[in-house]
């Protein structure tokens, strides 16, 4: 018992615990982190395009729920979807990470959008390309070559936000941790696993983003 509660690393308990951790990151922190990282993609895009296009009357309200989502904490967020809607808890937490980082992703695609000269725009016009094409054709490639690496970034803080998903009773990577500290008396094994778990998936995303940054600059 003394060895058990010094906290000393034992690899017997370190090898009980990583198939308990590598389970829960599989189960819930990866599917948060994917399923969230499209909805926030996506619905960030739509946000952005709508505060371009879209009337002041609509445009003016998706801009002010935004921010604030941008403004009030994840958590919060989460205890109150997850009281108010009563839905599955991990599809509230995946589609609460998604909006909430869409409030953000917008952000990013906004100034991408920006970017792009105008000379751009009047060749489209040049051309008679209708508003569409001209968004899927020449807008919206050119902005994602610059926002992809600010992308990244907020895709991996999302990562790191996934264990905000026990506070609606989900068991994520970092809660399985916790519940085996406990009952075995010692945290460090399965604490320093879950951290290490983190690291050898962030730094390849990591390494994949700025391959795709690489890639889309040739263009």
């Amino acid at each position: 018992m003394e060895d058990e509660a010094s906290g000393i690393w034992n690899w017997d308990r370190a090898f009980a615990v990583f198939p308990e951790l590598l389970e829960a990151f599989l189960q819930v922190t990866l599917v948060a982190t994917v399923v969230g990282s499209l909805i926030a993609a996506v619905v960030g895009l739509v946000v952005a395009m709508t505060r371009k296009l879209a009337p002041a009357w609509i445009a003016w309200p998706v801009h002010g729920f935004m921010e604030f989502i941008r403004m009030t904490p994840v958590v919060v967020q989460l205890l109150f979807a997850y009281y108010a809607f009563n839905f599955d808890p991990l599809a509230t937490g995946i589609v609460v990470l998604g909006i909430h980082y869409a409030a953000y992703m917008a952000e990013v695609y906004r100034s991408g959008i920006d970017a792009v000269p105008k000379g751009q725009w009047e060749a489209a016009t040049a051309l008679s390309m209708s508003p569409g094409r001209t968004w899927l054709k020449v807008i919206i490639p050119q902005s994602l070559r610059t926002v992809v690496p600010a992308l990244g970034t907020w895709v991996i803080s999302m990562f790191k936000d996934t264990p905000f998903l026990m506070v609606i009773f989900i068991t994520d990577m970092v809660r399985r941790a916790q519940v085996y500290g406990g009952q075995h008396y010692a945290y460090t094994e399965a604490i320093t696993l879950a951290g290490l778990i983190f690291l050898a998936a962030s730094y390849p995303t990591y390494l994949l983003m700025k391959q795709l940054e690489k890639r889309l600059a040739r263009y």
